[in-house]
């Protein structure tokens, strides 16, 4: 082996990093890499710091990529990805996070990383327990997969509602509304330019279908619930990101519609399994059963490691 560490250089390493995570995918995602699509939307989210982005550690192997250790959208958390050979580079992967991932706490300026790591990978865990971390079990992020069924079912929605997609209709200011309110924010979203290009480049990413992106349409031509859909044909799997519903029209099974016709259409397209990063009890409802979690691990960071 001739392991070589380098810092990231974007954009030329993102399709890099995207084969790699493509290539070394476990079936039932055993090995718990990021699945690609969420590489991809981390990518395109207005939340990421691009900025930070050549803070990011390649490892390469005779010129392959063998790991990879990022943040997703700041400074102060790391993700760990493996080719399944190289296991043995966690110690040098949490050095790495731990000298060039870290962000200094509002408070009083200490360094500070959470680390993800897990929760199957016993070495990883006994590893970050003799740094000194400390378990946050409230920044788990679990992973949860969903078996599409054969046939698949009727999908209902209430009478007047319509289930489209943005390839059937895609209105960005509708788009941009129903994300907004649909995480909460309060009143009606700024809807200038930069705000809708934002929108573009979250959905518009390289390997997205907007046949793919179904919004449920209400009486009133609003857009009142959202789902994003990602199909890798390579390994036939589908990735849910982002799920919202309008707060004003929740409880009326209009999300549940807009992931289970998501699904539909990939299990045409041949899919097998849907993944989505989230426990909550609105997918388990649907089937979604856990697979694993990565376990979220904080750590003040002594002097001498940064």
């Amino acid at each position: 082996m001739s392991i070589r560490l380098r810092q990231y250089n974007s954009p030329n390493d993102y399709n890099l990093v995207d084969e790699f995570l493509i290539a070394h995918y476990q079936p039932g995602n055993t090995d718990g890499n990021w699945l690609q699509p969420a590489w991809e939307y981390m990518h395109h989210h207005p939340a990421l710091d691009t900025s930070s982005l050549d803070k990011i550690g390649v490892w390469e192997d005779n010129g392959k990529i063998v790991a990879v250790a990022h943040y997703e959208a700041q400074l102060g958390e790391a993700f760990f990805q493996f080719h399944p050979a190289y296991r043995n580079l966690r110690q040098s992967m949490l050095d790495y996070a731990e000298q060039n991932l870290y962000a200094r706490s509002k408070k009083d300026g200490r360094k500070f990383l959470c680390a993800y790591v897990n929760n199957k990978d016993e070495e990883f865990i006994s590893l970050v327990k003799e740094r000194g971390y400390t378990r946050k079990k409230e920044g788990d992020r679990p992973l949860l997969w969903y078996i599409p069924p054969n046939p698949f079912p009727s999908i209902n929605i209430p009478n007047g509602f319509r289930l489209k997609s943005l390839a059937d209709d895609c209105k960005w200011i509708q788009v941009n509304r129903v994300l907004w309110r649909g995480f909460n924010h309060e009143g009606e979203p700024p809807n200038n330019n930069e705000d809708i290009e934002s929108r573009k480049r979250m959905f518009d990413t390289p390997t997205a279908r907007r046949d793919l992106k179904i919004v449920v349409e209400a009486p009133t031509g609003d857009y009142v619930s959202f789902s994003g859909i990602f199909y890798v044909p390579t390994h036939k799997y589908v990735y849910i990101e982002p799920v919202v519903t309008d707060p004003d029209y929740r409880r009326k099974g209009l999300g549940k519609a807009a992931v289970l016709e998501g699904i539909r259409r990939c299990s045409a397209l041949g899919a097998t399994v849907a993944y989505v990063g989230s426990d909550q009890a609105f997918y388990q409802s649907m089937g979604f059963s856990k697979v694993h979690y990565s376990q979220c691990w904080e750590n003040t960071l002594k002097s001498n490691l940064v």
